[in-house]
C-alpha cells in the first residue's frame, strides 16, 4: 500500500482558531501581500484568491472586498463584478488545468455549508473525471496535485494578461 503525504493540512487542524475582529477575507482583502495569501487576481470591487485547504487542485474563491453575508448587502454593480471575476477565474482554469466541468457555488448560512459565515464568496472547484475516489471517501483525504504557491503564480499571470 502506498502512502500519501499532505504535510501542509496538519498546520490548519492543529493551528488554534483565534478569533477575529474582521473576517479572514476582509484580512486578506487589506493585505499587500498577494503571493503570501495566494491572491491571484485584484478588481475594483473584488478578488480572487486560491484556497489554501482546497476542495480539489484549482480551488478558487471569489471574494468582495466589502465584508456582506449574503447578495443584499452588495450593489448590482458589486454582483456584476463578482460574476465577471469569477468567468475570468474559470477560463484561466481552463487554460492552465484543462478540467473537464467545474463546481460552482457559494454557501449562505452554517447549514448549507459556509465556513466564514460573515463574508460572501464564490467556491469555483476545477473537476475531472475520477477525481472523487477513495481517498475522501475512505481516508478523508483529498489529493491536490500541484504546488499552491506554483499555482496561484501561474494563475496570477494568466489573469493578468
Amino acid at each position: 500500500m502506498e502512502q500519501l503525504h499532505a504535510p501542509w493540512r496538519i498546520e490548519y487542524i492543529l493551528a488554534p482558531k483565534p478569533k477575529l475582529e474582521e473576517s479572514l477575507f476582509t484580512s486578506i482583502a487589506q493585505s499587500s501581500d498577494d503571493v503570501k495569501n495566494l491572491v491571484i487576481a485584484r478588481d475594483r470591487t473584488c478578488y480572487a484568491v486560491l484556497n489554501r485547504y482546497p476542495y480539489n487542485g484549482g480551488h478558487i474563491m471569489v471574494v468582495p472586498y466589502k465584508q456582506v453575508a449574503d447578495f443584499n448587502g452588495l450593489t448590482d454593480d458589486e454582483v456584476s463584478d463578482l460574476w465577471k471575476l469569477a468567468r475570468r477565474c474559470i477560463n484561466a482554469l481552463t487554460q492552465l488545468m484543462k478540467p473537464e466541468g467545474f463546481n460552482i457555488g457559494i454557501n449562505l448560512g452554517k447549514v448549507a455549508g459556509a465556513g466564514i459565515l460573515e463574508h460572501l464568496h464564490i467556491h469555483i472547484v476545477p473537476r475531472w473525471n475520477g477525481d472523487t475516489n477513495f481517498m475522501p471517501v475512505l481516508a478523508n483525504t483529498s489529493v491536490v496535485p500541484q504546488a499552491l504557491e506554483e499555482l496561484s503564480n501561474q494563475l496570477r499571470a494568466a489573469l493578468t494578461k
